[in-house]
């Protein structure tokens, strides 16, 4: 899976942190333009459930089956 996360809509409220049972989003370090923490992502985890999509107040994150 390839996940993406849009920065310049994310506010770093850590939802899709919560959610995500194969820990493929972590907390992170990098701060956005706004200065909000970014969550850490690895990619080789995600199972493709898409429980970060579903949570995510402002459409910040999605993922994408590699093909």
């Amino acid at each position: 899976m390839n996940i993406f996360l849009d920065e310049d809509f994310c506010k770093g409220c850590g939802l899709c942190i919560t959610v995500c049972p194969s820990h493929a989003l972590t907390p992170g370090t990098g701060r956005n333009k706004k200065g909000y923490l970014m969550p850490a992502i690895a990619a080789d985890k995600c199972d493709g459930c898409k429980n970060c999509e579903i949570i995510c107040p402002d459409l910040a994150i999605f993922s994408v089956k590699e093909t």
